[in-house]
């Protein structure tokens, strides 16, 4: 049976390290394509092939500490996303309990909030926030809007409710890869009064570049614990089309470009990660998006595994 990067499964994360987590959920992000519930089936088929070894750093993670795929969350009330939310973050608090780090795949955006409530804040074994690095082509700190359709845990409120909550602390963490046009005019603005750091892809392509973004991120968050999440729309969608919001005719991150900036963090403190809103449905037919998921969750597992053998 395929799973995450063909990993043992094993549900008890007494017996792991680094978790692979399977976040079936959608209703977080209801509006645009509905099919998010439907990535961590295909990243298993495809990321059971790519079981690797990472040359850069002449590193096998796999061997390095305990990683095991713990299957999906068993989401009860998938059609009623802010129970969902809820059900989401009681299953990630066992991590939390055993000292575990998740690498998961979703899912909609709405599974950030759930984690790093479990994870991350005043009640979490770090007793304080996190930072984050927020990969993403939107800001996701829609405050003007008092739900989203009806969700009010949602994909486009995680980034603002969780530093309302006290999970995060904005003031250390960044946004990289804004981009595209929007409904309204100043769609930045809950972002910039939290204090995010906020990288448009302009910038990033104008200024700072790869090696900026990587000193601007390590200075911001300095040895606090981050947490990486990786919304697919960040990455072009010549090379990730099969997303819940894409934005087209602005160039996002090129693989390249997110590969070395996540290899950039290296040493940091990474206390779990997230690639998210893949969807398979409308993928092409070699998986282009899914494969790039793939490669981008790799990168994030060894994140963690180097940073954990180096501990011991």
């Amino acid at each position: 049976m395929p799973t995450l990067y063909r990993c043992a499964h094993d549900p008890d994360p007494a017996n792991c390290d680094v978790a692979l987590v399977g976040v079936p959920h959608s209703s977080g992000n209801g509006t645009t394509w509905r099919d998010q519930h439907l990535g961590p089936r295909s990243m298993r088929d495809i990321s059971m092939a790519y079981q690797r070894l990472h040359l850069g750093w002449r590193f096998d993670p796999w061997n390095a500490c305990r990683i095991r795929d713990v299957g999906d969350v068993p989401i009860l009330n998938t059609l009623v996303n802010d129970i969902a939310v809820k059900e989401i973050e009681e299953f990630f608090r066992r991590f939390d309990e055993h000292g575990v780090r998740p690498v998961s795949f979703g899912g909609d955006h709405s599974i950030s909030l759930a984690i790093l409530r479990a994870i991350a804040g005043p009640d979490s074994r770090y007793g304080g926030p996190a930072a984050i690095v927020h990969f993403d082509a939107h800001y996701d700190t829609y405050d003007d809007f008092p739900n989203w359709y009806g969700a009010g845990d949602s994909a486009g409120h995680w980034a603002s409710k969780s530093v309302h909550e006290r999970h995060v602390d904005a003031t250390r963490s960044v946004q990289i890869g804004i981009r595209g046009h929007d409904v309204w005019m100043d769609p930045g603005k809950t972002s910039r009064e939290l204090d995010y750091r906020i990288v448009t892809k302009d910038e990033f392509d104008d200024d700072l570049g790869i090696e900026g973004s990587i000193a601007l991120i390590r200075e911001r968050v300095g040895d606090m614990p981050v947490y990486i999440s990786f919304d697919l729309d960040a990455l072009d969608t010549t090379i990730a089309p099969a997303v819940s919001n894409p934005e087209p005719g602005e160039e996002g991150l090129t693989m390249k470009e997110a590969i070395r900036i996540i290899q950039g963090m290296r040493g940091m403190d990474v206390i779990g990660a997230d690639v998210v809103e893949l969807m398979p449905s409308v993928d092409s037919p070699n998986s282009m998006t899914a494969q790039n998921a793939t490669r981008i969750g790799f990168e994030l597992v060894c994140l963690i595994a180097d940073g954990l053998s180096n501990e011991r």
